[in-house]
C-alpha cells in the first residue's frame, strides 16, 4: 500500500518463497537453483519493484484521438470507456476499465493512471484495439484511440 493505493499479486514457483517483513520483501531461493529458477527470481524481482513504484508514484498512459471525417466522441461510464461516432457507426463500441484504473478526457486526449502497471496498460490496450479498424486500407482509415506516451523501462 502507498499513496496512490494498493496493489496485490500472488508470485509462486516451486523452491522460491516471497516473504514482507518489516516493510521489505524478500525473494529466497535455493542456492542451487537451475536457470529457470533464477529467471523467475528475476522476474519476480520485476513485478515487485513495478508494485513498489505503482504504489508510491503511479503509472500514467497518454492517448490520443485521432480521426479525419467523423468526430468521435469519448464518454466514460461506470468502468466502461464508450467510443460514439467511431467511423460513423451508430452503434457504440465499448471497452472495460481494468482494476483501479483512473481516466480523465481532455477534449481528444486521454490520461489513464493507476498504481497497477498491467491493469492500466491492459486498459490502455483496450482502448487502442477497440478503434482498430479492420478490412480498410488502414493507411487511408487512420481513424483511432492511439497511444502516445506510456512508461518505459519500468521502475
Amino acid at each position: 500500500e502507498g499513496p496512490e493505493g494498493s496493489v496485490t499479486r500472488q508470485l509462486w514457483y516451486p523452491d522460491v518463497s516471497v516473504t514482507v517483513a518489516d516493510g521489505a520483501v524478500a525473494i529466497e531461493r535455493p542456492g542451487d537453483a537451475d536457470r529457470q529458477t533464477e529467471a523467475t527470481v528475476g522476474t519476480f524481482e520485476s513485478h515487485v519493484r513495478n508494485m513498489i513504484h505503482g504504489v508510491t508514484e503511479g503509472w500514467t498512459y497518454e492517448m490520443e484521438v485521432f480521426y479525419a471525417h467523423f468526430p468521435m466522441d469519448l464518454d466514460t461510464e461506470g468502468d466502461e470507456v464508450v467510443i460514439e461516432n467511431f467511423l460513423g457507426e451508430r452503434a457504440p463500441r465499448r471497452a472495460a476499465v481494468l482494476g483501479d484504473t483512473e481516466i480523465s478526457i481532455d477534449g481528444e486526449e486521454l490520461t489513464l493512471s493507476g498504481p497497477s502497471k498491467e491493469d492500466v496498460g491492459q486498459t490502455a490496450a483496450n482502448i487502442e484495439q477497440l478503434t482498430r479498424v479492420t478490412e480498410k486500407d488502414q493507411r487511408v482509415f487512420q481513424d483511432g484511440v492511439y497511444i502516445t506516451s506510456k512508461p518505459r523501462g519500468g521502475a
